[in-house]
């Protein structure tokens, strides 16, 4: 996917070898692309096994590409493992890598991990997997809970994604506005190749019930959205619907011309990613133009009782950094975390946790209870999606939420399962 989430061709990632001159580029490139934190000191395996290290990065300093709150977020758990006795009774050393929103970027922190001996990246944001993949499939290094921002996540028998990246959430919210009673949906969508994708989700979760569909493109970076803003309001009549699938930033700069229009009939509706409940505040909250507006999300609102152990870990081991509890990319890291932690758990207190070794309890298929954030997950055989594209992509469910007296809610409790559109199958009876 591009940095605003919209996904990209399925790029070859398959145990490619990288030439000397490729990994001299990546060596060279770390010292200005490399911000390196470890919790315990630097990085080294412990040939004995009683150490663990594992890394996370994400980009920082760029703009708005920026998901800092991640690798403050693993360092924090990190932290709380270790004054907890640590992972499964071993040392965790937790590597923070900041990848800057650039391919030399990612590709310089996978090395990193390489040369760390990491048994696993957890938590992590990167649009550029189709370069960090591959470096990590050579080196045998598991994937855990990626945000979602690149194919190869979602095709990479080495990457164990814990949400359903942008389409599970297109999916989703073309049902969540069926069932709001939408007679048209206007898709804002990034004008490329990717964003045709959308379209193609949106058609498959309201298709045989009427609605129309329309599709408006829109530059993945502009000043002025008020002409996509006006094409998707249309004539403003009862069960017109706007569904925004641009990213944060753009749709931040869309919501300025669309609360001039000032549209009195038409529903707002978007992706968690695309706005959040920083959002909603920034805007004016129950005052601005998200009142009422639909969100689909991954995982359920960031009121509910599930995060109650990330605010704990964020406030007490945060060691001061500011960590947005009710932001997606914070909740995955949590997410892959636990399921990091309980695979590690599932190792013979015997053995080493090795890469290996966790990639081996992963692929057994055994489902991961994460507490309700998402449902059980499993990346066994039977749990793959019928996809060339996407068959790591196991977790189809999504959640309902709402913007009511300006705080995102949930619309409805639970989570709801989009399998069937991501597949082309038949709606459930």
């Amino acid at each position: 996917m591009t940095r605003n989430g919209t996904p990209q061709p399925h790029p070859a990632v398959g145990g490619r070898r990288r030439t000397g001159a490729a990994l001299a580029a990546g060596a060279a490139a770390l010292p200005a692309l490399l911000t390196l934190s470890a919790c315990g000191g630097p990085a080294a395996a412990d040939s004995a096994g009683q150490e663990v290290t594992v890394m996370t990065w994400a980009p920082s300093g760029t703009g708005a590409a920026d998901r800092p709150g991640m690798t403050a977020l693993a360092e924090a758990i990190g932290r709380d493992f270790n004054a907890h006795g640590g992972l499964a009774g071993r040392k965790i050393r937790v590597l923070t890598c900041n990848e800057h929103d650039t391919t030399d970027g990612a590709t310089a922190c996978a090395d990193q991990a390489v040369s760390a001996h990491a048994v696993a990246v957890v938590g992590s944001a990167s649009q550029y997997g189709s370069n960090f993949m591959p470096v990590l499939e050579e080196a045998g290094i598991p994937f855990i809970g990626g945000y979602g921002l690149s194919t190869p996540e979602f095709s990479s028998p080495l990457s164990y994604p814990v949400n359903g990246g942008l389409p599970a959430l297109v999916a989703g919210s073309g049902r969540q506005l069926v069932e709001a009673g939408c007679k048209q949906i206007s898709l804002i969508r990034p004008d490329t190749r990717a964003g045709d994708a959308l379209v193609n989700y949106l058609g498959s979760a309201t298709r045989q019930t009427g609605i129309k569909v329309v599709d408006v493109k829109a530059p993945e970076k502009s000043n002025d959205y008020a002409p996509y803003a006006r094409k998707a309001i249309g004539e403003d009549r009862p069960g017109n619907c706007v569904l925004s699938a641009l990213g944060a930033e753009p749709t931040g700069n869309l919501l300025d011309p669309y609360r001039r229009a000032n549209p009195r009939n038409t529903q707002l509706a978007s992706v968690i990613g695309s706005f959040q409940q920083s959002v909603v505040d920034s805007t004016g909250g129950d005052n601005g133009p998200l009142r009422g507006a639909l969100a689909t999300g991954w995982f359920p609102a960031e009121s509910s009782a599930v995060w109650d152990g990330l605010r704990s870990t964020a406030h007490t081991y945060g060691n001061g950094a500011t960590i947005d509890v009710a932001d997606p990319g914070v909740q995955t890291t949590w997410v892959a975390y636990e399921v990091f932690r309980q695979a590690a758990d599932r190792v013979d207190r015997s053995r080493p946790i090795s890469a290996k070794a966790l990639q081996s309890v992963l692929d057994s298929g055994d489902p991961i209870d994460t507490a309700g954030a998402t449902p059980p997950l499993g990346w066994g055989v039977t749990n793959m999606l019928p996809t060339a594209d996407s068959p790591r992509l196991v977790n189809t469910s999504v959640t309902f939420q709402q913007v009511r007296d300006g705080r995102l809610t949930e619309q409805r409790k639970g989570f709801t399962d989009v399998r069937w559109v991501l597949t082309n199958d038949r709606p459930p009876a």
